[in-house]
């Protein structure tokens, strides 16, 4: 069967090109006992499979990575077939595969970034890397690491906002009324939350109630089982401001409690789980305000509450 069809060709040329294939897969197989070794053998699906238990029983990985690690590992079997051999996969069917991930629907009326397919690369190189520490390839195998030109992730500058465009948008999300808002996304507390702590948006998403001290009067970053931290010099606390203890405050006391142990739990899921998009909520906010649809995300929190604290330090004090 040609790849990507489900009846076996009719057409000899075909039969004998896919028969010369074959025939070079199970001759790199016999080279690659003999010279180095490789007793084990493996499909890409089967391997795959494999490599997401083991991750999952390590303990180090999250399950929303375990889940997005899923869905980029089938993308890659539903290109290359599940029946692939590991050490069939050359460095030009990386760099095709690569072509392919930069053309495909990224769900909002454009492709896949450049740094969404280093994405999907890395997660295929990680595989790779278990391959080879277990015998499956060769050591050192791994097609991915081995090409020149790896898509890079667009950088942009930097943007803030000023204090008084933050409290505008602040005061916007505060008094806005509509679907999907108040108690079943408490978007105001969320805002306030990335505005005057300057946390990633994972970080801040996957904030437990334990996390926020009104005592010690800090806000604690540290990995959980919702979500692990970007670096190690991430788990820290930070100030606990007076106008984000007020927001907290309400949040949290004075009207329906959050349910289960996050700060700000998903509305949607059956069982406690992070939010997971703010776009739509974070649009109606800034359009309100003045800003254009897609002006406003969370990154430029973190930059605003960044740029702000600059400016009272003196020389570092």
């Amino acid at each position: 069967m040609p790849p990507g069809s489900h009846r076996a060709t009719s057409d000899p040329d075909v039969a004998n090109k896919l028969i010369a294939d074959r025939l070079t897969e199970l001759q790199q197989r016999r080279r690659d006992k003999i010279l180095v070794g490789v007793e084990q053998q493996a499909s890409l699906a089967e391997f795959a499979s494999y490599h997401l238990v083991q991750k999952a029983r390590s303990g180090r990985v999250t399950r929303g990575w375990l889940v997005e690690s899923e869905n980029q590992l089938s993308i890659a079997i539903d290109y290359f077939g599940p029946g692939r051999h590991l050490t069939s996969i050359r460095v030009s069917d990386i760099q095709d595969f690569t072509n392919y991930l930069r053309e495909r629907p990224n769900g909002r009326s454009g492709v896949l970034s450049g740094g969404t397919v280093r994405h999907y690369l890395n997660t295929l190189s990680n595989l790779y890397r278990r391959a080879a520490s277990e015998g499956y390839v060769p050591p050192g195998y791994n097609p991915v690491s081995a090409l020149i030109e790896k898509p890079q992730a667009r950088r942009q500058e930097a943007q803030w906002l000023e204090v008084p465009d933050a409290a505008l948008l602040l005061e916007s999300a505060r008094t806005f009324k509509g679907k999907g808002f108040g108690d079943t996304v408490p978007i105001f507390a969320i805002m306030a939350t990335f505005l005057l702590t300057g946390g990633r948006k994972a970080e801040v998403l996957g904030l437990e109630l334990d996390d926020v001290s009104f005592d010690r009067r800090t806000v604690t970053f540290r990995p959980n089982r919702y979500r692990r931290l970007k670096t190690n010099t991430s788990h820290r606390s930070v100030p606990l401001w007076p106008q984000l203890e007020e927001v907290l405050q309400h949040h949290m006391f004075d009207r329906k409690a959050p349910l289960g142990n996050l700060l700000f739990p998903s509305p949607s899921a059956s069982a406690e789980g992070m939010i997971k998009n703010l776009r739509k909520s974070l649009d109606a906010i800034a359009v309100r305000a003045g800003w254009k649809p897609g002006d406003i995300r969370t990154k430029i929190f973190r930059h605003t509450y960044c740029a702000a604290r600059l400016q009272t330090l003196d020389h570092g004090a």
